[in-house]
């Protein structure tokens, strides 16, 4: 078998993994459930009662307005936290260190490298079909309370979503190459579950944070990603909005909700977020390409 069909291989029984080890696969999706709990139990009523409060006296919208502004905000969260969580987490190249699978792939002909790149695909192939289907389901959501999307907002929401998910595998790949442990794999993956939909305003609007939080989110990547989903998902609505509200009103209610968002005071255009997401992603793959082969020669090097 040639190297690309061995790691066609490696990449299907990677993916076969993931989704066969039912606990793996429902820890990687913790923080997403928590967003729903939340929303359901709390974060919907006040959403809406924040949103309700920006609207001047005199200004209605309808229930439809409210319901799809709300569950476009829900669902960019979900989607922005789950593209780099559920990379951490479904992530099998620690598993096999774990389990010493990894010392039987290093007495076959394979070489290392394509061992390493299986891993990073087959983490991205995992992790961006769960954050489609997260797409589907709020796609379903919003046909139902409310439709105000368009062709071009849906497909930059998946170009998004590609962007992000590599981001995110990327990140977890070049991290996962440091860890050796059940102990380690834990920590990091509770670490990043708990504490990343926070810095990247999943839970709350970064506008809510202190000064000093807005500024150390700055320099969040996953920060960036987040907006630009907040973008796509909420551009329908607010532009139904504007047809019966001032715009001095929706733009409040787009800085207070992260629809735009600026750095030290300057506002960030869109084109610029994505080319930090697309920077981000170059540094990482050159980190974890330049790593991994360290670690090889390393390895080699015992033989």
């Amino acid at each position: 078998m040639n190297q690309f069909g061995q790691l066609k291989y490696l990449i299907k029984r990677n993916t076969k993994l993931y989704f066969k080890d039912k606990l793996t696969f429902f820890l990687s999706l913790i923080t997403p459930l928590i967003l729903v709990v939340l929303f359901l139990t709390f974060l919907c009523s006040v959403y809406e009662q924040t949103l309700i409060s920006a609207i001047p006296q005199g200004f209605t919208i309808s229930q439809n307005i409210i319901d799809a502004f709300t569950g476009s905000w829900l669902f960019s969260s979900i989607i922005a936290v789950s593209c780099v969580t559920v990379a951490f987490c479904s992530n099998m190249m620690v598993t096999d260190k774990i389990t010493k699978n990894v010392l039987d792939f290093n007495v076959t002909p394979t070489k290392r490298s394509t061992i390493s790149v299986s891993y990073a695909i087959s983490n991205f192939i995992t992790t961006c079909i769960v954050c489609f289907i997260v797409l589907l389901v709020s796609l379903i959501y919003l046909a139902i309370v409310g439709w105000y999307m368009s062709l071009v907002d849906i497909l930059m929401i998946c170009l998004n979503i590609v962007l992000s998910v590599l981001m995110g595998t990327l990140i977890a790949s070049f991290v996962s190459l440091f860890i050796s442990s059940q102990g380690g794999l834990s920590a990091v993956s509770t670490l990043v579950s708990s504490m990343y939909g926070f810095v990247c305003g999943a839970y709350m609007p970064i506008s809510s944070f202190g000064e000093g939080m807005q500024n150390f989110v700055c320099f969040i990547p996953g920060t960036y990603s987040t907006i630009l989903f907040r973008k796509y998902y909420m551009n329908g609505v607010l532009n139904e909005m504007s047809k019966t509200l001032p715009q001095q009103v929706i733009d409040g209610i787009k800085g207070g909700f992260d629809y735009n968002f600026s750095f030290f005071g300057n506002d960030v255009a869109t084109w610029v977020m994505f080319l930090i997401v697309v920077l981000v992603v170059a540094l990482f793959f050159t980190l974890f390409v330049v790593f991994s082969n360290m670690q090889n020669k390393k390895l080699y090097s015992k033989k």
